[in-house]
């Protein structure tokens, strides 16, 4: 199958090409920025989504089967910079949706997030429940949910998301705001220390990143007549700061972790789930996760210290 990544410069996206690779399908990899060294991709194109012409131009020109929609700017970085945050995630989710409606393109991919939720949802959160996001990445979301939702509805195209926890994997954090779980990873690694920019109490859902690759590619592969929805909260485990970093510590001793909240950030945390109900997941195409917080940890470790070895990089300023 002929398979197209928007967004396949950011941190899912070279794993879910490899995945796709293996799995035998024809990858077309495309994003703003120049294509990662990593990248396993059979074609690669430059592609702002947020340039109608240029989507529909480029689907109709590879004809895709299947589009994995992972281009966005993330919550920390959205905040920055709003106006472009919603050019992009929203009015890049628009235009590829009717990229995909006039190019005869199958399915769409769409990824979601915790982001759409907002403060006082209840715990662990379900998968219908009032949308109230307090950033420009939470409300973008819920706006290319509800616009997968309506072209499901009004073209009876197949359009299908998941919303992913805050994922940890073996690359540099990149601008979310649940990164400080991976920044106690990757700094207790590099430099032996890390500061965390939420408190110790602080509890939000996380994944394992193949966990959450698995995930979004068993959804695409379920038969439709199964799915019961669109769009899909998806659960793995949700510790405490706090037993992340004891956790880190046990596997890198000698580690100095600690708290310093930084007031935006953790707002944003406080406003979004403690933990994610993912039971039409489980229950309609058989969704499980592999992973809890131990067996990531020991798998991770070693892939994040592969991983700065070969790119030996200077810590962000202001983040350790």
């Amino acid at each position: 199958m002929k398979v197209l990544i928007t967004g396949a410069g950011g941190q899912i996206g070279c794993d879910l090409a490899h995945m796709l690779k293996e799995r035998g399908h024809y990858v077309i990899a495309t994003d703003i920025a120049s294509r990662p060294l990593a990248m396993c991709a059979d074609q690669w194109h430059h592609l702002d989504v947020s340039d109608k012409n240029s989507v529909i131009s480029l689907f109709r020109q590879d004809e895709p089967e299947v589009v994995y929609h992972l281009a966005a700017i993330l919550s920390a970085r959205g905040e920055e910079i709003p106006q472009q945050t919603y050019k992009v995630n929203e009015i890049g989710t628009f235009n590829v949706l009717e990229a995909c409606r006039e190019a005869h393109v199958r399915q769409l991919m769409y990824c979601s997030s915790i982001a759409v939720f907002g403060p006082g949802t209840p715990d662990p959160t379900p998968d219908d429940c009032f949308l109230q996001p307090t950033t420009m990445y939470g409300v973008t979301k819920v706006g290319g949910e509800l616009l997968g939702n309506y072209y499901h509805s009004r073209w009876g195209f197949d359009f299908r998301g998941v919303r992913f926890p805050g994922l940890i994997s073996a690359t540099l954090p990149g601008g979310g705001t649940s990164d400080y779980a991976l920044f106690m990873y990757v700094n207790g690694v590099r430099i032996g220390a890390y500061e965390s920019f939420c408190r110790p109490d602080t509890r939000i859902p996380l994944m394992y990143m193949p966990d959450a690759l698995r995930a979004i590619v068993e959804l695409s592969e379920a038969p439709r007549d199964r799915l019961g929805r669109c769009v899909y909260n998806i659960a793995a485990f949700s510790p405490p700061a706090q037993e992340i970093a004891d956790v880190v510590a046990k596997h890198v001793p000698g580690v100095k972790l600690s708290f310093r909240p930084d007031p935006g950030r953790q707002a944003i945390l406080d406003s979004w789930p403690n933990a994610l109900d993912d039971t039409c997941a489980r229950e309609d195409w058989g969704w499980s996760p592999n992973f809890d917080l131990e067996a990531m940890s020991a798998d991770l470790i070693p892939k994040i210290r592969d991983l700065l070895d070969d790119h030996i990089q200077t810590p962000p300023p202001g983040r350790f």
